[in-house]
């Protein structure tokens, strides 16, 4: 029993033991089988990765020793393709010897660009993985992932493509291009080629540009300064964002601090000097149209496939939207007297336009300030300059999405009265008073600011504001500010808007809700016959509806509005007026006046062109006293003024077609007062005709004028022969039919007493008093409502006292003076016996004795 049991007992072990050899030997085999799949999947994956990039660096065009070392500047041409300046690269670089730019400066764009350029072979591994470790630790911007030998190549050889394709060719140029070259032949030729603000190509120039010396002469903080600038040179750039370029250059220097290129005593030196103080910013002679190639070369900058050295250096054909002669005429009225004759005396006075097709939102004309800059890359008023808008906002985030998201029509009431903010601030007119209930129209077209933050209110904030977006409008909120706040409604804007913004916005209520971004560049040619195109795609921002309405009530804006200095008889135009105030707190710690204005605009569109105008003063510190204008000055009318002075001459040898109603719109009639429908009883001079949305009519009557009118010509008159009195009266044949005459009649004073009710508007009194005084009214009664009846139409009649008794009087006189007469001699008869000579003489006595007497006997 035992030896059983033991045998079979290791027996069991041993067929476990098989079991666990079976199973390890099997998981064995299953993890090899894993390992020999992954090794085989990474062997296929090099071999395609190698593959790939292998094939992208055959790609890669080849290091051009002409192309690093000659230039060709690109040539412009206006929207008929005829050829009109060229950017001449001459005028944009002075190449300098790297033995001539000082160690401060090699400092400064090492230590923010590559601070291993002396070390690397082109490309820097440890600066690949460290790249995002830096931007997290030291700030973003503060270490990038290109090397300067990346840089240069990429600038000058690469465009714009797939990230990974270029990033790959970038790497293998940059090395070979080391391999190649010297790191101070590299260095000099990225200095020379670094594209730097303001049109500025490479350190030299940058140095006259920027601080009117020589690269040999710059400080350490003005080497700090031109360092920043290449990561994003638009945005660095001193002239448009001093601010944003500070805090740039204070980054480059404690960079530099960092890795031991300057002190920390040198540091906080150079960041405490403040950045106004460092520019001495130079006159150059600026390009033809300065303001409207400012803009081509800010959009050629942002667009991919083309770099900084293409544009100054790769000999393009840029193809523009320019209008010479449009450009020419804005030039013209902003920087002479001819046109505009309120300018303010102020030397800081200033101005800006865009003007584009209403149709295509191609930019056909800019105007920046009353004279030209001299700066070809300077800080541009009409696309750079952001303002707050005032009023002109009012169509776009108050009664555009009114009527967009709620259907409004023009005739919708909004009362014009008390009001405040949701945060209880009190919402105040331009006027200070209240004008009561108003349509939408009359509210936009006097520029009322409570029916306007009644409207956005209603809307919503949400709402209104993605209807400003997808018309181009920048909302450039306060940190941790996710939607604009109700002050919005009015042009209370945290930055603002530049001219090209709003002129975009207005043009897409010109063309039946289709918006376009406003460009300046239709297409670029390389020399190799590659071709871009840049007219940029349109969206449907709203419903034709809304913008047909808002370009009718914005056409009443113009005629019977606050736009009226900018109407232009026979041509059928929209616009508004805009105005901004200072804070109360501004205003009095600079001693303005109550009503004082810093910005005017006027932006207004035909259906072939859109303009935005706008007029105010530089920016300047807040101690100046007189930049702003008086309320009640004609300085006010400037914008208005200048917009007129432009749509007049484009629109002198075109034809301009109305604004078309869209089927989704109906026109009714209804009481000016209600905006409800009239009632049969609504006088026609209160009825008007407003806009709907289709489907949106109205179906309610008003009874605002229930009150019957009252009957007209009243007439009464006595007819001796039959004794009566005739009574007449009129009353509107439209509504005739629907009442009934009430006659009414009182007697010597006395209580008005009913004869009759009658349809017919005559009324036959009989026998009349002699004597008394009859007054009689007519009154309407509705057919329908017996109790609706008009005020009374009255007229008196008195009739005549009897004369009988007088009658008989005179008659017994009469009968006496005849007896008289024959029985009294005329002692004249025997007169005339006697003395027939004077015959006329004696009679003429004797006429006026018998005269006499019988006047004494009356």
């Amino acid at each position: 029993m035992s030896n059983e049991t033991n045998n079979t007992r290791q027996g069991r072990r041993q067929a476990r033991g098989k079991s666990n050899n079976k199973t390890m030997k099997s998981k064995k085999g299953i993890w090899k089988k894993i390992f020999i799949a992954l090794v085989a999947l990474s062997a296929i994956a090099v071999i395609a990765g190698g593959i790939t990039v292998f094939a992208m660096i055959q790609g890669a065009p080849p290091l051009d020793e002409e192309k690093l070392m000659l230039t060709q500047g690109s040539q412009f041409y206006d929207q008929d393709d005829v050829f009109v300046s060229q950017l001449e690269t001459s005028e944009r670089r002075q190449n300098v010897s790297i033995q001539d730019v000082p160690q401060v400066v090699e400092d400064a764009f090492i230590a923010v660009e590559d601070i291993r350029f002396r070390d690397h072979f082109g490309i820097d591994i440890r600066r690949l993985f460290g790249a995002v470790r830096a931007n997290i630790t030291g700030g973003f911007g503060a270490e990038g992932a290109s090397t300067i030998t990346q840089q240069l190549v990429k600038n000058l050889f690469l465009n714009e493509q797939k990230q990974l394709t270029r990033k790959i060719q970038e790497q293998y140029l940059a090395i070979k291009l080391e391999q190649q070259y010297s790191k101070d032949q590299i260095l000099e030729m990225y200095l020379n080629q670094i594209y730097l603000g303001s049109g500025v190509y490479g350190v030299e120039l940058a140095s006259r540009t920027y601080f009117n010396k020589s690269v040999e002469d710059l400080s350490l903080a003005d080497a700090a300064l031109l360092a920043g600038i290449p990561r994003r040179p638009s945005f660095y750039d001193p002239t448009k964002n001093p601010e944003a370029a500070e805090s740039r250059r204070n980054l480059v220097l404690s960079l530099m601090e960092q890795h031991g290129k300057i002190t920390s005593e040198e540091a906080k030196e150079a960041q405490a000097i403040p950045l106004a103080d460092q520019l001495v910013l130079t006159e150059r002679e600026s390009y033809p149209y300065e303001a409207f190639y400012n803009q081509v070369l800010e959009e050629l900058e942002a667009l991919e496939g083309i770099t900084i050295n293409d544009i100054y250096n790769a000999g393009l054909k840029i193809y523009t939207t320019l209008d010479v002669s449009a450009q020419e005429h804005v030039e013209n009225v902003l920087q002479t007297d001819e046109f505009v004759n309120v300018y303010p005396d102020n030397e800081d006075f200033t101005a800006a336009v865009t003007l584009l097709d209403t149709k295509t939102g191609q930019i056909k004309a800019l105007g920046s300030g009353r004279e030209d800059t001299g700066y070809q890359r300077g800080y541009n008023l009409a696309t750079d300059d952001r303002r707050q808008p005032g009023s002109t906002i009012k169509p776009i985030l108050d009664y555009g999405p009114a009527i967009e998201y709620l259907q409004w029509s023009t005739a919708h009431r909004i009362v014009d009265e008390a009001h405040s903010y949701s945060n209880g601030t009190p919402i105040n007119n331009f006027d200070r008073q209240f004008q009561g209930p108003l349509s939408m129209r009359t509210a936009l077209a006097r520029s009322r600011n409570v029916t306007a933050v009644k409207a956005l209110q209603e809307v919503g904030i949400s709402r209104a504001q993605t209807f400003g977006e997808d018309l181009g409008i920048p909302f450039e909120l306060p940190e941790g500010q996710t939607e604009m706040d109700e002050a919005y409604a009015l042009g209370g804007f945290h930055t603002g808007v530049t001219t090209k913004e709003l002129a975009g916005a207005y043009a897409a209520f010109g063309n039946n809700g289709t918006y376009t971004e406003p460009y300046t560049v239709r297409k670029v040619e390389f020399p190799d016959g590659r071709i871009i195109n840049m007219q940029p795609e349109s969206s449907q921002a709203m419903s034709d509806y809304t913008a047909y309405m808002i370009t009718d009530m914005l056409k009443t804006a113009v005629t019977n509005g606050t736009g009226g200095v900018a109407n232009i008889p026979n041509l059928p135009m929209a616009g508004k007026t805009g105005t901004t105030n200072f804070a109360s707190e501004t205003r009095e710690s600079r001693g303005y006046p109550e009503g004082a204005a810093p910005d005017i605009w006027f932006s207004g569109y035909t259906t072939n062109y859109t303009i935005s105008v706008w007029t105010g003063f530089a920016r300047q510190p807040e101690d100046i006293s007189n930049n702003y204008f008086p309320s009640g000055s004609n300085s006010r009318q400037a914008a208005q003024q200048i917009f007129k002075a432009i749509m007049q001459n484009i629109s002198a040898d075109i034809e301009t077609e109305d604004f078309t109603m869209p089927n989704s719109v109906v026109r009714v009639g209804v009481e000016r007062s209600t905006g409800l429908l009239p009632s049969e009883f609504t006088p026609q001079s209160e009825i008007i005709y407003e806009l709907f949305v289709r489907g949106n009519e109205p179906t309610r009557v008003s009874d605002e004028y229930r009150q019957l009118n009252a009957p007209t010509n009243l007439m009464a008159s006595y007819e001796e022969g039959s004794d009566q009195i005739i009574v007449t009266w009129d009353y509107p044949e439209e509504h005739a039919d629907n009442v009934t005459f009430e006659i009414q009649v009182a007697i010597d004073g006395g209580s008005a007493q009913t004869l009759d009710r009658k349809k017919e508007m005559q009324y036959i009194f009989g026998e009349p008093q002699p004597g008394s005084s009859y007054v009689f009214s007519v009154i309407a009664i509705s057919d329908e409502d017996s109790s609706l009846r008009s005020d009374p139409a009255s007229v008196e009649v008195k009739m005549e006292e009897e004369i009988e008794e007088e009658e008989e009087i005179e008659e017994e006189i009469e009968e006496d003076t005849e007896e008289e007469d024959e029985t009294i001699p005329d002692p004249l008869d025997e007169l005339e016996e006697d003395e027939p000579e004077d015959d006329d003489e004696q009679a003429d006595d004797g006429d006026t004795a018998t005269n006499e007497e019988e006047a004494d006997n009356e």
